[in-house]
Parts: structure tokens; C-alpha cells; sequence
């Protein structure tokens, strides 16, 4: 019943093997042109790559070691908990902040400042109704 289908594919290969052979003899897997096609978009992901996430994440870590660097007594900070603070002094891998109104002080690691605040808040220790 489905005779004629089965026989389609097997027609189709009886008529392209001529075509395959004389194919076959001209591309060589080995030459340069199949080799750049092969690799060309290897190359291409990783220059996506490179430029969309490596690139601006180097940027990133730059700026926040030269933040990081650039600390000094009186400066404003955030920590990455949300703890705002004056920063009172300086250690090798730590800072002491002061806090709040009574200005307490708390010792934290360095990496854990997020930014230096550009402005200060003279009202720090007044409640805001």
C-alpha cells in the first residue's frame, strides 16, 4: 500500500550518489576553508562573551578596588548590609565605623563597603517625623 513511499528515498540516493562521489573528491574536510567554518563561530561566542560579560565585570571589579583603595577617616560609607557609617579609622582589611547618633562604633571588613556616599547627612542622629 505505501510501496511508493519506501521507494522514494531510495530512488532519491540511487540518483545523488553519482553526485555525492564527484562531491566528495573536491571538499577535503582538511582544508583551510572547512577548518575556519568550523571554528569561526567558536570564536565569534567567545567574543560575544568576552565583550558582554568579562569585559564590564573587569571594569567593575577595577572601580570598586580603587574605591576601595581610596578610603580615608570622615568618609561616608553603605555597607552591603545597609549600614550607613562614618568611617572613624582604617586597618589592614577592616575599618571602624561609627554609628548613629550615640556613634557607635563597629568594626567591619573592608570588602564589605559597598560605595562612599557622595554627600553627607548632617542630621544623622534627629528622628524624622
Amino acid at each position: 500500500m505505501f510501496d511508493w513511499l519506501f521507494k522514494i528515498p531510495s530512488a532519491l540516493a540511487e540518483s545523488a550518489a553519482p553526485a555525492a562521489d564527484a562531491g566528495a573528491a573536491t571538499a577535503d574536510p582538511s582544508s583551510p576553508a572547512s577548518l575556519i567554518s568550523m571554528f569561526l563561530p567558536m570564536v565569534l561566542i567567545i567574543g560575544v562573551f568576552y565583550f558582554l560579560m568579562i569585559r564590564p565585570q573587569r571594569k567593575k571589579d577595577k572601580k570598586i578596588k580603587e574605591m576601595l583603595a581610596n578610603l580615608k577617616a570622615g568618609d561616608r560609607i553603605v555597607t552591603i548590609g545597609g549600614i550607613y557609617g562614618t568611617i572613624k579609622g582604617l586597618r589592614d582589611d577592616s575599618v571602624i565605623l561609627t554609628i548613629g547618633h550615640q556613634n557607635t562604633e563597629m568594626i567591619v571588613a573592608r570588602w564589605a563597603i559597598r560605595n562612599v556616599e557622595e554627600i553627607t547627612v548632617e542630621n544623622e542622629g534627629e528622628l524624622l517625623t
